[in-house]
């Protein structure tokens, strides 16, 4: 489906082609792009398996994309458009990033850093705006079909 560019359906298909591509290589399907003035900076999709690194989750891998593409380690212009909720090491990442903005399709129910979050403590950074729900049913979709997959 083509979406108007610059809109968040935009990004996050583009994240969503993304995890189509992590789970084709068989990862768990999460992709991430960062936006810059409404340009993809960086991309990422999950790598665990391929790199043997348990860190290597979309978010981290398009951040550390980011820090590169700018030279720096904060992206408070910058927004995240990933996949699935981020875990709670990704929101540190992000924290820690100042990115201005994350904006995520699936929630995620057993991992996300949303659990934390509910407990009062702050996980984000103060001036990091979210938006949750973008595309989720499609993202929310394919994460089911994978590990229904992998079950049967």
């Amino acid at each position: 489906m083509a979406y108007k560019f610059g809109s968040d359906e935009y990004f996050m298909d583009k994240a969503y082609q993304l995890a189509l591509q992590a789970a084709e290589e068989g990862e768990i399907p999460v992709g991430a792009v960062v936006v810059c003035e409404q340009k993809i900076i960086a991309r990422g999709y999950n790598q665990t398996e391929k790199l043997n690194d348990v860190t290597a989750h979309a978010e981290m891998l398009a951040l550390t994309a980011a820090f590169n593409y700018f030279g720096a380690k904060y992206l408070p212009d910058c927004t995240l458009y990933v996949t699935l909720e981020p875990c709670t090491m990704c929101a540190g990442a992000l924290f820690w990033s100042q990115i201005g903005r994350v904006v995520y399709g699936a929630r995620d129910e057993k991992r996300g850093y949303s659990l934390l979050a509910g407990n009062g403590n702050r996980v984000l950074h103060p001036r990091t705006s979210v938006t949750t729900g973008v595309l989720a049913a499609p993202c929310s979709r394919l994460v089911k079909d994978f590990f229904k997959k992998l079950r049967d």
